[in-house]
């Protein structure tokens, strides 16, 4: 071994460390990775930076910009009404039809993205139809991933995967190469769920009888106060000149501030620094009690409204919703109060749900963490506008907002079908993603700077920056050593290098993110191959198919969402995940040994 073989072997296992301890963020361990290799000279700069302009990254940057446009149109929830209303309340038929859907979907759209789409419209389902939650949403999200395989843009391990192959000199798959697996693994996956399911997935408690509606829901289920008090500041009131967060609002007495008006002028969800004057009228949430308390310490008057909040819903165009914090947010670590979430937003904090523990008062200051719901007061149409970015997914019903979009769902449709015409006519995946994705942009499908905030960076610096690192493992020979001696442990027959390499790509994959299991395991794969007269390409494919085999564990994007709204825990995941893995990891093997041999 040489010292530049050792070096490599030093970075590759102080990565994963990092990967495994979250000691640093993904991306941030990537460009650590890009920077330490051309320092020690393993790689040359312009090679430690060219994953910044390779064709995967560019790829990945235009499916997340196709995918948001195809999303923002209405195209997707008008696809699934109709399923929808074909279901019915049917469990069987409801799963059977939302698997096929959204692992079509997901062929050509990235995972979380299918996820984050039908995740409001799976609760909507749930609530409507009385079907607990956590028996349609992981079904739901197991097919999102397998039909990622369908195609080569459908996942980011096969995204980039033409791009290692042309780093090792061998010729690159075309869209619909790896179609056949994707069918068959989707297949068995449906097949899995409608046999099985009802031993595998939770039941999540009984059916709900009388649906009821979604604002009533949630008052039910979080005990939500239901009364407006609308209270007046009279000239001599000392809360003339404060603000909210001086006379501590939500700390001292329990109330949430919906709206300040002045005049005609309504301001939902007014600022912690706006400050109270005399004239203002006030509409506070909370019991009365606590109002009695703030009303007599300011001296303030107030008449109750004791509409029910279902009918101001109407009247008002605003109400209670819930999101939920998907991975990879940007906002993951940051507090309401840094993101200034009544400012930014204009909504009303009123709830922050973290696993089982619920906090209605002092949450500003609490890092937010993937999976954390909020439940929040506000106008639907800036309800809508807080998830239409990377930091919150929806998980409530909007139709006011909905409407207000102008969507343009055929024209969407259109710029989407060409991107993936483009590439049937042999140009390039990532010219014809990205001509698709400008498309959407040039015809105000996407405005461009919604188009960067839909671009997930996290996954794009991760790409790059673990991208030379498989370069330095070709270059100073590290895989063929690394190769060279699991060999001399696997000498067996190819069926069952085959196994192993499958095994070893899924085992990283639950530990670390499957990008990364990807760029490690294929030129690792590829040396392999070319010393046992395997096909490269076999190995490769294999282990860009089984780096998305994550079923076990909720380490996967996909799982990691749908925890919380779910309900699901880890031993969940193992037990309907186990036999998925291994059927998973069978049907690939069996695949690239038919077809690749």
């Amino acid at each position: 071994m040489t010292l530049e073989m050792a070096l490599v072997f030093l970075i590759l296992v102080v990565t994963m460390i990092l990967f495994v301890s979250d000691t640093l963020r993904v991306d941030v361990v990537a460009i650590l990775v890009m920077v330490t290799l051309p320092w020690l000279g393993l790689v040359e700069p312009e090679e430690a930076f060219s994953g910044l302009a390779s064709n995967a990254v560019v790829a990945v940057i235009a499916v997340m910009i196709l995918g948001y446009g195809v999303d923002r149109s209405g195209a997707i929830n008008r696809l699934v009404q109709p399923i929808i209303a074909a279901a019915r309340s049917n469990e069987t038929r409801l799963i059977a039809l939302v698997t096929v859907t959204a692992g079509l979907i997901s062929a050509f759209m990235q995972n979380i993205g299918v996820a984050a789409l039908f995740l409001p419209a799976m609760l909507r389902i749930s609530k409507s139809t009385g079907t607990p939650a956590s028996r349609l949403l992981m079904p739901m999200g197991f097919a999102v991933i397998l039909g990622g395989n369908i195609s080569m843009v459908g996942s980011t391990p096969l995204l980039i995967l033409n791009d290692l192959l042309r780093q090792g000199g061998h010729p690159p798959f075309g869209l619909f190469s790896v179609t056949p697996v994707g069918i068959a693994l989707l297949a068995a996956g449906i097949i899995y769920f409608l046999a099985f399911g009802n031993r595998l997935f939770p039941s999540g408690g009984e059916r709900t009888q009388n649906p009821i509606s979604m604002q009533l829901k949630l008052i039910e289920r979080w005990h939500l106060p239901t009364t407006i008090y609308h209270c007046a500041i009279p000239a001599k009131s000392p809360l003339i000149g404060r603000t909210r967060g001086d006379v501590q609002l939500r700390a001292k007495y329990r109330l949430n501030l919906l709206a300040l008006a002045e005049g005609d002028d309504v301001l939902y969800a007014p600022w912690r620094h706006t400050p109270f004057a005399a004239g203002q009228r006030l509409a506070l949430l909370g019991n009365r009690n606590d109002l009695n308390r703030f009303v007599n310490d300011y001296s303030l008057m107030y008449r109750e409204d004791m509409q029910p909040f279902e009918e101001l819903e109407t009247a008002g165009h605003a109400g209670f919703a819930e999101l939920v914090i998907p991975v990879r947010a940007p906002l993951i670590g940051k507090t309401l109060r840094e993101i200034a979430t009544r400012k930014t937003y204009g909504v009303e904090p009123i709830m922050l749900l973290s696993g089982e523990r619920e906090e209605r008062e002092n949450f500003s200051d609490e890092p937010l963490q993937a999976g954390t719901a909020l439940i929040v007061h506000g106008r639907w149409e800036r309800i809508r506008t807080m998830a239409d970015n990377m930091n919150f997914v929806l998980i409530t019903p909007v139709e006011a907002a909905e409407a207000a979009l102008k969507p343009k769902p055929v024209v969407a449709l259109i710029c989407f079908a060409g991107a993936i015409l483009l590439t049937l006519f042999g140009f390039p995946i990532a010219l014809g993603l990205l001509t698709g994705a400008l498309a959407m942009i040039l015809l105000r499908i996407v405005p461009i700077n919604e188009a960067y905030r839909a671009v997930d960076w996290r996954t794009v610096f991760l790409l790059a920056g673990l991208i030379p690192l498989g370069i330095a493992m070709d270059h100073t020979g590290a895989a063929r050593y690394a190769a060279i001696r699991m060999i001399d442990i696997l000498e067996g027959h190819p069926i069952f290098i085959l196994f192993v390499v499958g095994i070893l790509a899924t085992l990283l994959s639950l530990v670390i993110s499957n990008v990364a299991a990807t760029i490690l395991m294929v030129p690792l794969a590829m040396v392999m191959a070319d010393l046992t007269g395997m096909n490269p390409q076999s190995l490769a494919l294999l282990v860009a198919i089984c780096a998305s085999n994550s079923f076990l564990i909720p380490t996967h994007q996909v799982n990691a969402l749908l925890i919380s709204p779910g309900g699901y825990k880890n031993g969940d995941f193992i037990r309907a995940g186990s036999v998925m893995t291994i059927i998973y990891l069978v049907i690939s093997i069996l695949f690239i040994y038919i077809s690749y041999r």
